[in-house]
């Protein structure tokens, strides 16, 4: 009997700064009604779901940015979204911004966490791949990701979701092929990702028209290259003044999208994945046991890039 898990990707419009957080909650858990009503089981939403994306701004002062993140998950301003998940049976995956206390110092990690359609938080996952700068560089995109959070430290774990094996990523992560090798060499049957992409990078406008084909093109591979099914959440529009892409999607094992949003501005699309297929396409294509070299590939653990000079 072919077994299926209907999956969505909650689109966002832009979320401003002046935005509240019970609004944009409030919105989320529209997309959870809406996902309810079509059959939905598990819907991904985009990374930092909960706020604007302020690593495009020069923060200065700790009391700038403390708003911007969340020390429990679920608190106060969020449980209504678990309390939905519950009355709706409707699970899924939120990125957001997250600041703990571990080992006596206050951290902070970009942070996507996994909610099963009980309500109840059964994953956790932390950026790895950080991009921008620390500071801002001329000419260049501002884009202060990694003075705000650091690289992830829970490796890329891979989470039980009624009976299936589900993978997080976000934003970044996405362009990386170890992402999607490491989740399935975990065991991930899905994987889930959040991000937020501005439309043109400054220091790069002879690429502006390969935007879209850049992002969906890793997904697209990964999922192909690691039998896998991908669903992804974009927040899109024009946010503080800079445009983020859209293009969320739902990508099969074989490498195709299945649904593709088509606004900038909160949609859903919804896919009934066939999780037989990932078999199928292990079988035609990448049968991993048999044909993979593990011995072979030392190199890719333990250099970086391409040898100096390469280039």
């Amino acid at each position: 009997m072919t077994r299926y898990l209907t999956l969505a990707a909650c689109q966002t419009g832009p979320v401003q700064r002046t935005t509240s957080r019970a609004e944009v909650v409030d919105r989320l858990i529209h997309h959870l009604e809406q996902a309810a009503a079509r059959g939905v089981e598990l819907a991904v939403f985009p990374e930092m779901a909960l706020t604007t994306f302020f690593p495009r701004w020069d923060l200065k002062q700790e009391v700038d940015f403390a708003g911007f993140f969340e020390s429990r998950l679920p608190g106060p301003q969020t449980q209504l979204l678990f309390d939905a998940a519950r009355k709706l049976k409707v699970g899924f995956a939120l990125g957001y911004s997250e600041s703990v206390e571990e080992g006596g110092h206050a951290r902070r990690f970009n942070t996507m966490v996994l909610v099963n359609r009980d309500g109840d938080l059964i994953g956790r996952y932390r950026k790895m791949h950080i991009p921008g700068s620390e500071i801002p560089e001329e000419g260049n995109t501002v884009h202060l990701e990694r003075r705000y959070f650091e690289p992830g430290n829970l490796g890329f774990p891979v989470f039980t979701f009624h009976g299936v094996r589900v993978g997080l990523a976000l934003c970044n992560d996405r362009r990386w092929p170890e992402t999607y090798r490491m989740l399935c060499l975990n065991g991930a049957q899905v994987v889930l990702i959040g991000y937020n992409t501005p439309l043109v990078l400054d220091e790069a406008p002879a690429l502006a028209h390969l935007r879209m084909f850049h992002n969906h093109l890793p997904m697209q591979a990964g999922a192909y290259q690691n039998t896998v099914w991908v669903a992804a959440a974009a927040k899109t529009g024009i946010e503080e003044g800079q445009a983020l892409m859209g293009g969320s999607c739902i990508i099969a094992p074989s490498g195709e999208i299945v649904a593709l949003a088509e606004s900038e501005a909160d949609e859903l699309i919804v896919h009934r994945a066939d999780l037989d297929l990932i078999a199928v396409c292990r079988r035609v294509n990448f049968d991993f046991a048999r044909y993979r070299r593990p011995s072979e590939y030392a190199l890719i653990a333990e250099r970086a890039g391409p040898l100096d000079g390469s280039l």
